[in-house]
């Protein structure tokens, strides 16, 4: 009877392969323009990891695709869902950070030329096993067959034309070393990869100063949008994803910093409560934890410098 039990809650925990299947269904947010929304949740064996916002712009020349999400499931589906709104070719994926969410779903386009800015595909070659082997914890089934396949060409800021839409690229860092933000001129859409958040909780494991993150944010306001398409949750036609990322990573600073003055340990510090405004935003309190785990280490040693 142990032994059944125990059977059982794995296969609750891990499905079956047969079992698992991603249901991507593309929402128009612009003329040409189509999104793929995930959950505003953390990685488990329930969503298959689908967490990340993609995206597909459909030009007179063909598709160009923005991330292809964690793994090769996910891939697959995104290029099913994307044959259901055109039967166009596809010309190019841009990739806005090394995140292992963004790019695992290569594998599915290995005839499409894959494109990043060179410290992101840099920090794709150094991470990949690491990222691949913990996806394959978290999610289970749902990376079978998934290996890292990376970007052949290389971005630079500036102006990329693709058939009929004229696409600027901002190359920033703060999210990541290498954070690639794409505004198509065309339609006005602003897609702002890992650098907005919007009704879920910033994530922090490859930031090394917050306030890299914060300028960041002051390049994206300042830039015409009619539509903002977040890193995680809806696409939106105002600031307001902007104003809640600013937010947090202002409390996070600033919590963080006067906890590391007051020489308050981390176990201390994983238990301060989260403001009313954000603890209804998906992951939440567990999400903080984790940042205190990345960033409060360096800012307890920079207040040890200080006091000397």
């Amino acid at each position: 009877m142990r032994n059944y039990l125990l059977l059982i809650g794995l296969i609750l925990c891990n499905p079956p392969v047969n079992a698992v299947n991603y249901t991507l269904t593309p929402e128009k947010i612009a003329p040409d323009t189509y999104a793929f929304i995930g959950k505003t949740e953390d990685f488990s064996t329930q969503n298959g990891g689908n967490i990340i916002n993609t995206a597909f712009i459909v030009t007179d020349a063909g598709v160009i695709i923005i991330d292809t999400g964690v793994s090769l499931r996910y891939g697959k589906a995104q290029r099913t869902a994307i044959s259901t709104i055109t039967d166009k070719p596809i010309l190019k994926i841009l990739h806005t950070n090394y995140h292992p969410d963004r790019f695992l779903g290569n594998q599915a386009y290995n005839n499409v030329t894959i494109a990043a800015l060179p410290a992101t595909i840099q920090g794709m070659k150094e991470h990949a096993e690491d990222f691949t082997n913990n996806m394959y914890r978290m999610i289970g089934s749902w990376m079978q067959g998934t290996e890292a396949h990376f970007p052949t060409e290389t971005l630079q800021a500036g102006k990329l034309t693709i058939g009929n839409h004229v696409l600027q690229l901002y190359a920033l860092q703060g999210h990541t070393p290498a954070d690639l933000m794409i505004f198509d001129q065309t339609t006005g859409v602003l897609f702002t990869g890992g650098i907005v958040f919007y009704q879920r909780m910033p994530t922090t494991p490859s930031v090394t100063q917050l306030s890299d993150w914060l300028d960041e944010l002051d390049t994206v306001e300042k830039i015409p949008f009619k539509v903002l398409f977040p890193s995680h949750g809806v696409a939106t036609t105002d600031k307001q994803a902007i104003i809640q990322t600013r937010d947090y990573l202002h409390w996070l600073q600033k919590t963080l910093t006067d906890a590391a003055e007051a020489g308050r340990d981390m176990a201390e510090v994983m238990q301060i409560p989260l403001p009313d405004r954000f603890i209804t935003w998906g992951v939440g309190h567990p999400e903080f934890v984790r940042s205190v785990v990345h960033l409060y280490p360096t800012l307890e040693v920079n207040s040890l410098y200080l006091e000397e």
